[in-house]
């Protein structure tokens, strides 16, 4: 009894502070679009350099994901979380000194993109499956929750601090936070329940670890040999170009954007971050009741309808916006809270229906590279726009066709009857070749 205590103690003081660090990797790269107008206030730069720092951001943040689990194989989970913290306070403590733009760009691609990319939702996927047997689900759904939460958090005090004191300010408590969590997650975490002598939590007395497999091809081998081979089907790239448009219209658009955009219209800086932030609010709400309907509802139903509403809410965003938070903006906030990632769960379920339980997770990886690859690009394009044309408005309406055009493709994607374990075999064969 005391042992299975003992267990359950460490097991929730790890997912503690997973879910810390992943907070602190997600504070940062919610940040961004608060610290736009800032930077160019002071150095003079244009919104096409700052969004286009933003981008390089995103893009490497989504590359670096699908091979996360492959790091973390081969230098184990807690090394490798502890240097992509100290890479994010490295690339965000350093932006203090910059002067630059392709330092701006070096700084948030490369330290700051490829740090919160090896933390990306893999990171507790990991620690979900092997600190815990029972409430798995639970903890995984916190963890997935972390990015609402850093955004939550961060958004207002970044705000603050950027129209306060200053940008520096905002950039040094990411930076500082980040550091300050490197010496938790190196005591606290470990790679395997049995590096403490300690079992899963929940697991029964006889539980056996499962053996660490060394033979055969490693984890980024089967990433890029898996991606090869689900090309071959329609299905895969349906779900590929959809969930591209959704990076466009959350992370590359609404989160690069949205701040600089109300100011655009006279709403104050700190007002449209504190907005920003309702929307980790609602998110949480939203993620939770999407994998309620997913048990219940066709998820390619369940895509259309998203993909849908969400692109009828961005063509009226222009009408929206204005000096103050009128009762028809609030709606749209909650709205787009609901819908933010509202689509990982449908996604996720014809990722495993089509491609089968042991490859879905693999699949998934590419599939959620293609969002942050497509918010990267769109963050860059916004960018463009607003610079060429003086405001967003071409850069709302693309991406409202977006996602018309996305709710549309969700349909196409066939109805898989058979067991999903088998549907790995089937690929290419109920799904149309391209």
């Amino acid at each position: 009894m005391v042992h299975e205590v003992r267990s359950s103690v460490r097991a929730w003081w790890v997912a503690a502070a997973t879910m810390a660090a992943l907070v602190a990797a997600a504070g940062f790269r919610s940040s961004t679009g608060a610290l736009l107008e800032p930077l160019e206030h002071e150095f003079g730069w244009s919104r096409g350099i700052t969004s286009g720092a933003a981008s390089l951001n995103l893009v490497l943040y989504g590359l670096t994901a699908p091979f996360a689990a492959a790091l973390m194989e081969r230098f184990g989970v807690r090394r490798v979380a502890g240097a992509a913290l100290a890479l994010i306070s490295l690339g965000s403590g350093l932006t203090l000194v910059m002067t630059q733009p392709w330092q701006l760009w070096l700084l948030w691609g490369i330290p700051v993109g490829m740090g919160t990319g090896a933390m990306a939702l893999v990171f507790g996927a990991i620690i979900a499956n092997r600190w815990f047997y029972r409430r798995r689900g639970v903890v995984t759904g916190l963890f997935s929750a972390a990015s609402s939460t850093g955004q939550l958090i961060f958004l207002p005090v970044i705000a603050q601090l950027a129209h306060g004191p200053g940008w520096r300010w905002a950039a040094g408590v990411v930076a500082v936070f980040a550091l300050l969590l490197v010496p938790v997650v190196l005591l606290v975490l470990r790679d395997h329940p049995s590096d403490v002598g300690q079992i899963p939590y929940g697991a029964p007395a006889s539980y056996v670890e499962p053996p660490v497999v060394r033979d055969g091809p490693g984890p980024a081998r089967v990433a890029v040999t898996t991606l090869r081979q689900v090309s071959r089907s329609w299905t895969f790239w349906a779900l590929f170009l959809t969930f591209w448009v959704c990076g466009w219209s959350t992370n590359g658009l609404i989160g690069t954007h949205f701040i600089p955009a109300a100011h655009d219209h006279g709403m104050p800086e700190t007002t449209s971050a504190n907005l920003l932030a309702l929307v980790g609010i609602f998110d949480i709400v939203g993620t939770i009741a999407s994998g309620w309907l997913t048990d219940k509802v066709d998820s390619r139903y369940l895509l259309f309808g998203y993909y849908f509403l969400r692109g009828l809410s961005l063509l009226v965003v222009p009408v929206l916006l204005g000096p103050n938070v009128e009762p028809s903006l609030f709606v749209f906030i909650v709205f787009y809270g609901l819908d933010w990632v509202a689509t990982v769960p449908p996604t996720v379920a014809l990722c495993r229906a089509h491609f089968g339980l042991e490859r879905s997770g693999v699949v998934f990886g590419w599939v959620f590279a293609s969002h942050m690859v497509g918010a990267g690009v769109a963050a860059s394009y916004a960018g463009w726009i607003r610079q060429g044309t003086g405001d967003y408005f071409i850069a709302w309406m693309t991406a409202g066709v977006m996602c018309l055009l996305a709710a549309l493709m969700c349909l196409s994607i066939p109805r898989v009857r058979a067991a999903p374990g088998d549907a790995l075999e089937r690929v290419g064969q109920e799904t149309p070749q391209i």
